[in-house]
C-alpha cells in the first residue's frame, strides 16, 4: 500500500463549499481519474483517505491537506496532475508526496490566516490590532449547539499585524488587510473569534463580511515566528532515500575485494 499526501486550495466561489461537499467532489475525482484507491472493510467500505483540519465554510485556503491510500504504486506529481485536472476550478491540488513519515495531523499546529475587511479604514483598523494585541485576555463568544460558549481567544494568537492592500486589487473604498497566525488549540479560535475580539476591545465592526484566506498551515517555529511546511520531512526523506543508492555507488572499493 502507498500513501500519498496531497495540498490542494480553495478559491473563489468554491470556497463557500463545506467540507462534506468537498469530499464528495473528491471521491467523483478520484473514480474520474482511476485512482486504484484502497478501501476500508465492512459491509459500506469507501476510500483510506484522511482529511485534516479543513477549514470553515466561507473561508478562502490556499493550504488544505489530504492522504490517501493506494493499492499499487503511482508518480505523486503525475497524480497530482490526474487529480487537478478532474476536480473543479478552485478546488485545485497543488502540491503532492509520498508519505515517508508519519503524523501528517501532528505538524498542524498553526495556520496563517488573512482578512480582507472592505470598508475599514486602515487606521481604525491598526488601532484595534494594537487593543487585540496589548490585551491579557480577549474574551469571545461563540454559539455551539449546547448553547452560548464564552472563551479566551487571545492565548492562541501568536501574531496579529495590519498589511497593505494589493496593487492588484484598486477599490475606491476604504480597506484594512489583517494578517494573523493562530495556534490550533482547544476550543480552536477561527478567524471570526479573531474579529468578534476586534469588537470587543475597539468596537472595530466591518460593514460587509470578511473574506478570509487561509495562506498557510503547518507546524509552527518558535525560533522563527513561521508556519513552516508540513510536506517538507515526506520530502526531506526521499531525498536522503534517492541520494542513499548514489552514494553507495560512488564509495571506494575497499583494497583486496573482488
Amino acid at each position: 500500500m502507498q500513501r500519498i499526501r496531497l495540498r490542494y486550495t480553495k478559491r473563489g466561489r468554491l470556497r463557500f463549499t463545506s467540507h462534506r461537499d468537498f469530499q464528495r467532489a473528491f471521491e467523483r475525482a478520484l473514480r474520474r481519474a482511476e485512482v486504484p484507491m484502497a478501501y476500508s472493510a465492512g459491509f459500506t467500505p469507501h476510500p483510506k483517505v484522511s482529511y485534516a483540519n479543513a477549514a470553515p465554510t466561507g473561508t478562502g485556503s490556499e493550504a488544505e491537506y489530504l492522504e490517501i491510500a493506494l493499492t499499487q504504486a503511482r508518480d505523486p506529481q503525475t497524480l497530482r496532475v490526474l487529480l487537478d485536472e478532474s476536480l473543479p476550478a478552485g478546488l485545485d491540488v497543488v502540491d503532492a508526496v509520498e508519505a515517508r513519515t508519519s503524523g501528517l495531523a501532528d505538524r498542524l499546529t498553526a495556520s496563517v490566516w488573512e482578512l480582507r475587511l472592505d470598508g475599514v479604514d486602515p487606521v481604525d483598523a491598526e488601532r484595534a490590532v494594537e487593543a487585540f494585541t496589548e490585551a491579557e485576555t480577549v474574551e469571545v463568544q461563540r454559539t455551539t449547539k449546547n448553547g452560548v460558549r464564552t472563551f479566551d481567544a487571545r492565548p492562541a494568537v501568536v501574531s496579529l499585524e495590519t498589511h497593505s492592500s494589493p496593487a492588484d486589487r484598486p477599490t475606491d473604498q476604504p480597506c484594512a488587510i489583517l494578517r494573523l497566525v493562530v495556534r490550533h488549540v482547544t476550543p480552536a479560535v477561527r478567524p471570526d473569534d479573531v474579529l468578534s475580539g476586534l469588537r470587543a476591545v475597539a468596537d472595530l465592526a466591518p460593514p460587509v463580511p470578511a473574506a478570509v484566506t487561509r495562506l498557510a498551515q503547518g507546524l509552527f517555529d518558535e525560533e522563527t515566528g513561521t508556519v513552516t511546511d508540513p510536506l517538507a520531512p515526506d520530502r526531506e526523506a526521499a531525498e536522503a532515500l534517492t541520494a542513499r543508492p548514489a552514494a553507495a555507488a560512488t564509495a571506494p572499493t575497499p583494497e583486496g575485494s573482488a
